[in-house]
């Protein structure tokens, strides 16, 4: 019986049999075989060479002759004979994988955000570019400014750029190419243990995070805490600046725990000076003061350096129809009359001397 004649072509049908067609999208293994300037070649078997370019050479500097990589095919051929790569689309593709199953576990994990915006961080982590919202930081970074100035807000934001961070996801949604941080879920464990410790009473520390009008942000180990306009003196407080500053620690007294946040008292620290200074007065007693407020319902007036007392509008004569400003000049002393005192309201009430 004859022999089959087998031809080149046969030989070459043969060979090419075991090599595997690659089609764009497909993810593909490599051994890096030169690392140029500008580009980085690899070695992909029986299925070529790989190219990656110049615009991803900065995400694959650490690579090295020799390394085994993950590839994405871009173009299985290109004009020069190449199979066009993306490092960065493998990653990023492996990247997603990963970052759904962080989330599904509820997986503390470390990033570095490398920009800031005003609504907050951006991060890339896995190969995967991500945001850190503004809402989603905890109490020791959140950007507590008056006003709710943006530009403060974004230089307070810049100072976390390449700040290690410690953050849970909270969405990683492939198809609408969405990852979303959050700082504030990855402390909350740890602070529901820190909140167990204290108690309404406990003298604490800590750092203050932000200034506004109606208070003082608080840092008190994590823990957002807030001393009201009314509890940072005794004495009236204008403007909360005037007593702290960004950075500074104090020391504060629990007054409230709240669900995520503890209400702080600096004065409460210290002895009212009112309970102190009033006990020189008593009803009946005539009393020189100054007016320092005047308002609708009446005056106040300054009787001791941490006493003020109100003159209400019905003791000024005319009923209703009276005008605290036709009968009060701002900043003026007058002579009054104590007509009541509430200690247990620190409340001390004046009228106007008779006239004979």
């Amino acid at each position: 019986m004859a022999k089959a004649t087998i031809t080149m072509d046969d030989l070459l049908a043969q060979e090419g049999e075991g090599v595997k067609q690659i089609i764009q999208g497909e993810v593909v293994e490599g051994t890096i075989l030169q690392v140029r300037k500008h580009e980085v070649l690899v070695d992909l078997g029986a299925q070529g060479v790989g190219l990656v370019p110049r615009r991803e050479v900065g995400f694959s500097r650490n690579l090295a002759l020799g390394d085994q990589v993950s590839a994405s095919i871009v173009d299985p051929e290109m004009e020069n004979g190449y199979v066009l790569l993306s490092l960065r689309k493998a990653a990023k593709d492996r990247g997603w994988d990963e970052l759904a199953a962080k989330m599904d576990s509820g997986e503390i994990i470390d990033v570095s955000p490398y920009d800031a915006n005003r609504g907050g961080l951006l991060v890339e982590y896995d190969g995967v570019r991500g945001f850190l919202p503004v809402s989603q930081l905890s109490a020791e970074h959140y950007p507590r400014v008056s006003s709710s100035d943006k530009d403060e807000i974004l230089q307070r934001l810049n100072v976390l750029i390449n700040q290690p961070l410690k953050v849970r996801i909270l969405d990683a949604d492939r198809k609408a190419n969405k990852l979303i941080f959050s700082e504030k879920e990855a402390v909350k464990e740890g602070l529901a243990a820190r909140f167990e410790k204290l108690k309404v009473g406990d003298t604490v520390k800590g750092v203050v995070t932000g200034v506004v009008d109606y208070g003082i942000f608080v840092n008190v180990e994590g823990i957002e805490g807030l001393v009201h306009i009314s509890e940072i003196s005794w004495e009236r407080v204008n403007n909360p600046n005037d007593y702290v500053k960004v950075g500074q620690t104090i020391d504060a007294k629990i007054i409230a725990i709240d669900k995520d946040r503890l209400s702080l008292s600096m004065k409460q620290l210290g002895e009212d000076p009112w309970m102190k200074e009033v006990d020189q007065f008593k009803k009946g007693d005539a009393v020189e003061g100054t007016v320092t407020r005047i308002t609708p319902f009446g005056a106040f007036v300054q009787i001791s350096p941490a006493v003020e007392a109100l003159v209400h509008i019905s003791e000024l004569g005319g009923g209703d129809g009276a005008d605290p400003e036709k009968v009060f000049t701002l900043n003026e002393r007058k002579s009054f009359v104590v007509l009541d005192i509430e200690k247990e309201n620190r409340k001390i009430s004046l009228g106007l001397p008779k006239t004979k």
